[in-house]
């Protein structure tokens, strides 16, 4: 395809990060410059180093100068956080937790579409039944670590963790997925995903939230509620009763990954966390499986879906669209989407949805 003239410039961040990261985020760059010189814009890809390296040889997880210098930033583009020889938690919580709160991004959102030539474990299931997005609370609930120990390495030790909601914080994610829904425009379904006999307090604020909100500004828009059990079953029972599902942080981490199962798995999976007036942020939703570094063996189409993820994010749709049909025709391709079964190298595949992406 003929270069149109250049129209916007957006400054990207890029955290490449640990293991594997560094080699699927070189080909999601590869596809976004290719598609940026089809579709006529610039993408400025400002490059930062935070992750285990750099936390094993400075001490430093983040620096604080790093929010307010993210934040001039549209995008961040995301690699993989999580090395071998660094603890559980320390990098998630120091980066990934952090800038997701530090920057607002509110919404982590995860489309579940199973594309053609793509395996699923679900029995006489295809891509005309897995298509629906999941809308997850991002900033509040479990993950903000409120809470404590008592009596900690003792035979009485208490451990407290509260899962805090805010009427702000619920009403401006459900708005969100009622919108989505609305721009989907498919089934004009909102399924909110909650525990109300159990969690009597917070899903009573969420549960009413939903349905004052629907009622009185989505009115074309269906109301559906489901406990979050009765929904993992139905994801895999019928999976095409979904359209878009809208919950809390803790279940909406547990469910996105029963959802990246269904549609492929980790290899073809990516998310993005959301702040609709500021910089959000683009991941592929697999680790940084360090076993797999330097061998080339890692699927890139994740960290690839999340870079049309962000291509979409940015307006410009075109160029999301071009892409998510050139990472289509790439699947068809390979033999697997697990690392190491795909067929083809790490870079093969990306040179591969360039190729889609420059066809007329």
């Amino acid at each position: 395809m003929k270069r149109k003239n250049v129209k916007k410039t957006y400054p990207i961040a890029v955290i490449a990060g640990d293991g594997t990261g560094p080699e699927v985020t070189a080909e999601a760059i590869k596809v976004l410059q290719a598609v940026s010189n089809v579709f006529g814009f610039q993408l400025n890809f400002t490059r930062y180093d935070f992750g285990g390296e750099r936390y094993l040889k400075t001490g430093e997880v983040l620096p604080e100068s790093a929010f307010e210098e993210l934040r001039k930033f549209k995008a961040i583009f995301l690699g993989a956080i999580g090395h071998p020889e660094v603890k559980p938690g320390i990098l998630e919580k120091g980066i990934l937790l952090r800038l997701r709160f530090e920057l607002e991004q509110y919404i982590n959102l995860r489309p579940v579409k199973l594309y053609p030539g793509v395996e699923t474990p679900l029995k006489d299931k295809g891509p005309e039944d897995i298509d629906f997005v999941v809308v997850r609370e991002n900033n509040e609930g479990l993950y903000l670590g409120a809470g404590g120990f008592f009596k900690k390495g003792t035979p009485q030790e208490i451990a407290v963790q509260e899962s805090i909601n805010t009427r702000y914080g619920v009403e401006r994610c459900l708005r969100y997925a009622f919108d989505s829904c609305r721009k989907r425009n498919k089934k004009k379904m909102v399924t909110l995903c909650g525990k109300t006999n159990v969690l009597t307090y917070a899903f009573d604020l969420w549960e009413r939230a939903f349905h004052e909100i629907g009622e009185k500004d989505y009115p074309g828009i269906k109301r559906d509620y489901a406990h979050v059990d009765a929904t993992c079953m139905w994801m895999v029972k019928n999976p095409e009763y979904f359209d878009v599902i809208v919950t809390d942080n803790m279940f909406g981490d547990i469910i996105t990954d029963l959802g990246a199962i269904i549609q492929g798995g980790m290899g073809i999976a990516a998310g993005g966390n959301i702040n609709p007036e500021g910089t959000s942020m683009f991941e592929p939703i697999g680790g940084s499986a360090p076993k797999y570094t330097g061998q080339g063996k890692i699927n890139p189409l994740a960290a690839i879906s999340a870079a049309q993820m962000m291509l979409d994010f940015l307006g410009e749709e075109e160029a999301a669209d071009k892409l998510e049909e050139a990472i289509m025709k790439t699947c068809p391709h390979l033999t697997s989407m697990s690392a190491g079964q795909m067929g083809y190298s790490t870079s093969e595949v990306g040179d591969m949805v360039v190729k889609y992406v420059m066809e007329t």
